[in-house]
């Protein structure tokens, strides 16, 4: 029978719920406990496919096709699992199908009511997971006291009554700030989320406590006292520099321990050597290199997640800091992109959808291509360096995709004929993982080391394959094709040391321990490159 868990938040948003999430699966995974995270979403959108970066993130894609939040990619690098569009919830898709249910008559009549019918689908939700499972984790997004997040929350308090007390769960993260003036930390606003969590019917069995700095016995004690939880379930969930070591800090204050006893759960000792050596080898780089990351989104840094840390697991194996350098991509321009770029070991162009800072881009890719600085092109990426290509060194003047100009002479990137037509958002697009083989003696099949691979799309254009013969003349390979050599994964350039870019989102299956073969040979390239920089090291980092 499986045990549900269910992680809240109080106080305010952001305060790291799904590191908490992804840390407790991790903890309770290495106990051999066969683990599934879920994630309730309680806006109306049913995906965050058509959601700004700037008011989400990222849009972090499943090998099913979902779009989901950006904490499915964190269950999944903490947990190590594939997850799909099982484990992302919105209150869009809760509503969405109970409505349409109701169209279909499928509730006889009934008046259709927010408790039974809209707890009642979350909840099957929740069960359907629960097959074979150990521990169905759930974090439920947003803030207690949110008006979105009720019916969510409703639907958790049910399945104490239901499934019996002892099989469920309730963590609630919350702030606890330290106010310096009085050099101490408050836990008044704890008390009160916890309050207003009692309000709905849910009695919280631990707390984690997010603070800057360790507080002290006495206030863990208070907060012990006040919100009616053991001391021992007080759990500390300090800033630190690493995401990576949360789950060790963890470990240390015995919460996985806890859980297993909690909630009754025959459990293996913990094995997490492979863990400590990875942050224990992220916090001790024997060097360090600049990164820099050119898009449009990067004024909001989580809208490049799953990138920052694809790069930080390539550098920890390599055994270097990769610093990383935003580049805004319309502040780069021809006069601008030497001092933009100068002194960075590498650049990468991630995905993107729109018109705004391409052409900075163009500038960017140029500017590797023609000093054989390490360049790795993701999604929107391939496609820039495509068209860069075409116009500087295949003399397509005008070169284009047609999404940045539909009457391009030249469209090297075009939209197939069979997704014209279609408008329902999400529709034109290929989603999830999608096979690919790479060619073999190619720089991709060195960095894979195998010619099959499968990887992760979200993207609407495609590669024409009008052009390919006058790019291959000019020395651009398409070296990872679809098995039918309709449509082009990976291209790269010849007599160049690191010039390769891709059709699909490799960050996605990037994990701690077992970072993408892509960025694993970038950043050995990056530091190549660096070795050899006559200014090592120059240049802004933020």
């Amino acid at each position: 029978m499986a045990k549900y868990i269910f992680v809240t938040g109080g106080v305010v948003s952001s305060l790291g719920k799904g590191i908490a999430t992804s840390s407790i699966g991790l903890l309770l995974k290495n106990r051999g406990l066969d683990v599934v995270p879920l994630k309730f979403d309680p806006y109306i959108n049913v995906d965050p496919g058509t959601m700004s970066p700037f008011q989400h993130g990222e849009v972090y894609v499943t090998d099913d096709g979902a779009e989901t939040d950006l904490d499915l990619g964190h269950y999944e690098r903490f947990i190590d699992c594939d997850l799909s569009q099982d484990n992302n919830l919105t209150a869009g898709q809760i509503y969405l199908s109970v409505i349409e249910n109701e169209r279909q008559g499928k509730y006889l009549g009934r008046t259709i009511q927010v408790v039974p019918h809209i707890t009642s689908e979350i909840k099957k939700r929740v069960r359907k997971l629960a097959d074979t499972r150990d521990v169905v984790i759930t974090e439920i997004g947003g803030t207690v006291g949110d008006i979105e997040s009720l019916p969510f929350l409703e639907a958790a308090r049910q399945f104490a009554l239901e499934e019996g007390k002892r099989n469920v769960l309730y963590i609630h993260l919350t702030l606890v700030p330290y106010i310096k003036a009085s050099c101490e930390h408050k836990t008044k606003p704890t008390q009160h989320s916890v309050k207003a969590l009692r309000d709905i019917g849910i009695q919280p069995d631990i707390i984690m406590c997010r603070a800057e700095t360790s507080m002290l016995k006495e206030e863990r004690d208070k907060i012990s006292l006040f919100c009616n939880v053991r001391p021992e379930a007080v759990i500390e969930a300090l800033d630190v520099d690493n995401i990576y070591e949360i789950p060790l800090i963890f470990h240390r204050q015995k919460l996985d321990q806890l859980i297993v006893r909690m909630l009754r759960l025959k459990a293996k000792r913990p094995k997490l050597s492979a863990w400590r050596h990875f942050v224990h080898t992220a916090a001790k780089p024997k060097a360090e290199i600049e990164i820099g990351v050119c898009g449009k989104y990067v004024a909001m840094h989580d809208a490049y997640k799953s990138v920052i840390e694809a790069v930080q697991h390539a550098a920890t194996a390599t055994g270097v800091k990769a610093r990383i350098r935003w580049l805004e991509a319309e502040d780069i321009t021809p006069e601008t992109v030497k001092e933009n770029l100068a002194g960075l070991a590498g650049i990468i162009v991630p995905g993107g959808f729109g018109i705004r800072g391409m052409e900075g881009k163009v500038e960017a890719i140029a500017y590797c291509r023609e000093h054989k600085l390490p360049f790795l092109g993701l999604c929107v990426g391939l496609q820039v360096a495509i068209i860069e290509f075409a116009r500087l060194v295949c003399g397509l003047k005008g070169a284009n995709s047609t999404e940045f100009n539909p009457h391009t002479k030249y469209p090297v990137i075009y939209m197939l004929p069979q997704q014209r037509g279609v408008r329902k958002k999400g529709g034109t697009m290929r989603l999830g993982a999608y096979p690919c083989r790479i060619r073999k003696g190619s720089l991709a099949s060195r960095c894979y080391g195998k010619t099959d691979i499968s990887e992760r799309h979200r993207h609407r254009y495609e590669v024409n394959n009008r052009f390919l013969n006058i790019l291959k003349q000019h020395g651009m390979v398409a070296s990872g094709l679809s098995p039918s050599g309709k449509l082009v994964e990976i291209v790269e350039l010849r007599n160049h040391p690191f010039f390769l870019a891709c059709q699909f989102h490799p960050e996605f299956k990037s994990r701690p321990l077992c970072p993408h073969p892509l960025f694993l040979g970038f950043i050995k390239a990056a530091i190549d490159f660096a070795r050899h920089m006559p200014c090592a090291g120059s240049g802004p980092a933020h």
